[in-house]
């Protein structure tokens, strides 16, 4: 079996799909370069990404998948793991060499891998979209810090941008290292440079740099989160199961509860 050997990206696994019928080879191992290791008399290739290849491969996929497959493919790159990618891989190469309407064929591992990879990133997504917490800075900026599971924030900046049309915000991912940025117009992707003033670290930004009025409306809040609950019906499990704790931090609500 050869091992190509890519980068993590969407690109990158349409250039190794190129690849893999170019070279017409039988079996792949697709190792993401970040986890690679060498092994002894292993045949290996590095992909190396190619934006024709790469558009080709994209098209002849759209030829054969209904727009929901071709974003749920899309999705499923999104979740960052190495078995997915794999998975990604075999799907396409299923789709491929398969009938029109191979996607609907749940008893296909791949096509049931694809589809469970999907559902996990949405949720993720689903969750974004619903426990962010802007925190307004001093010069009008909403800045909220996000730290989710996949790789969600292409996902989320349409909903924003629509909730939020008239403020500027940025929603920073701290694990990945990059964020999005609304100018009131338009959706732009930044890195730590565009907020090297901010300690992307902490969660609460401190006083210094907040609007005045931000802690009496985290105050207001969370008076009213406290006043909205009926301890009688108070179900702890049901709750974390909706509301997951690792994301409570980033939640004012849940401040000092965790």
């Amino acid at each position: 079996m050869t091992t190509y050997i890519f980068d993590g990206t969407f690109e990158g696994i349409l250039t190794a799909l190129f690849e893999f019928y170019d070279r017409k080879e039988t079996a792949v191992d697709l190792v993401w370069d970040r986890y690679y290791q060498p092994v002894m008399l292993q045949e290996t290739v590095e992909i190396i990404n190619d934006e024709a290849k790469a558009k080709r491969v994209w098209a002849g996929l759209r030829k054969k998948l209904s727009p929901q497959w071709q974003q749920m493919f899309y999705k499923t790159h999104l979740s960052e793991d190495p078995q997915a990618f794999n998975d990604m891989f075999n799907f396409a190469r299923y789709i491929f060499d398969s009938p029109s309407g191979a996607e609907n064929n749940f008893g296909n591992p791949h096509v049931m891998a694809v589809n469970k990879w999907e559902r996990k990133v949405s949720r993720e997504r689903h969750r974004m979209k619903a426990f962010i917490r802007f925190q307004q800075t001093a010069d009008g900026m909403y800045y909220c810090p996000i730290e989710p599971d996949f790789n969600v924030l292409p996902l989320v900046a349409s909903f924003f941008k629509n909730r939020y049309a008239d403020e500027q915000w940025i929603i920073y991912d701290v694990k990945r290292k990059y964020g999005l940025y609304y100018n009131t117009h338009t959706v732009e992707e930044i890195t730590y440079d565009f907020v090297a003033e901010i300690d992307t670290k902490k969660i609460l930004l401190p006083a210094a740099v907040l609007d005045p009025k931000e802690e009496l409306a985290s105050i207001l809040w969370k008076d009213y989160f406290n006043s909205t609950n009926i301890p009688a019906r108070k179900n702890m499990k049901l709750h974390i199961q909706h509301v997951p704790k690792r994301y409570w931090k980033y939640l004012n609500e849940k401040e000092g509860k965790n």
